[in-house]
């Protein structure tokens, strides 16, 4: 397939143009920065082209020609989540560019959404969980979910809704959970402070996430929300204990020293029996 695909320098944009690379397919990705995207690791083969999808004059024209599927991963602003900028800006600017590829002639569109979505709920979350998000991050990606829906009824259009929960691996966020753990190992501290521990959350690395996606790509239909999760949770302080020992360090974990997150339940994780099905693998695989 010949793949358009925004987002690409990001934490998942870059695992998921090296999978879609290994796979076969030819990727077309938009940069602000075209020369920069190219030198960094895998991604040199794909074709990048110079723009800014905030700009409404962005010529779409050449972006889409030859483009059967649009793969949407940018977002700005994170992970402030918080932010007005997210509903007053982002919603606004993302729907419109997405509106003008489908409007272009592209038929099939595969968006980055979030768990936030589902707001507090806790346990299993399937996709058939009403959504509440608390977040502006969250309530801005589920409107433009709606947008895209009313869309579709308008000029239709395969669309392909991906949930995703928490990811690690290289490229992270640096003041994430892992990334700051694997900095003070590397800074031999003796110390950890972190939250109480124990949140359940949804932990997928983020190479497995990407082949995930690449997979779900292949898969033609008008699938609508699919989370994309491990469905096994596993507490903060187990995660952090783990890695420890794959790191073969020793640090005492101040546990406490951070309170809970406000925007978060204290324990969900993804139901991924829609996820399998699509991908054709048991549900406990």
């Amino acid at each position: 397939m010949r793949l358009l695909v925004t987002g690409g320098t990001g934490f998942i944009g870059q695992h998921l143009i090296c999978a879609l690379l290994a796979a076969g397919h030819t990727v077309r990705a938009l940069a602000r920065d075209p020369a920069r995207a190219r030198a960094l690791p895998g991604l040199a083969e794909a074709e990048w082209v110079q723009g800014d999808l905030d700009d409404p004059s962005l010529d779409i024209s050449p972006l889409v020609n030859g483009v059967e599927q649009l793969v949407h991963l940018a977002w700005q602003n994170l992970p402030n989540y918080q932010a007005a900028f997210h509903f007053e800006h982002n919603l606004f600017a993302h729907y419109r560019f997405i509106k003008t590829v489908v409007q272009a002639g592209v038929g099939r569109i595969a968006v980055a959404g979030t768990c936030f979505e589902y707001g507090l709920h806790e346990g299993a979350l399937s996709e058939s969980t009403p959504a509440q998000p608390v977040t502006a991050y969250g309530l801005a990606k589920h409107s433009l979910l709606g947008f895209l829906q009313a869309l579709q009824r308008e000029r239709p259009f395969a669309l392909q809704w991906w949930r995703l929960f928490y990811l690690h691996g290289q490229g992270q966020n640096p003041n994430s959970l892992l990334a700051s753990l694997d900095r003070a190992i590397d800074a031999g501290e003796r110390q950890f402070r972190m939250s109480p521990g124990d949140q359940l959350r949804d932990y997928l690395p983020v190479a497995e996430s990407a082949d995930y996606l690449a997979r779900l790509l292949a898969v033609p239909g008008n699938h609508g929300v699919i989370n994309c999760c491990s469905g096994k949770p596993i507490s903060l302080r187990a995660l952090v204990e783990q890695r420890l020992r794959e790191r073969q360090a020793s640090l005492e974990l101040v546990l406490g020293h951070y309170p809970y997150a406000a925007h978060e339940p204290l324990a969900f994780w993804g139901n991924p029996t829609r996820l399998r099905a699509l991908l054709k693998e048991p549900v406990d695989g």
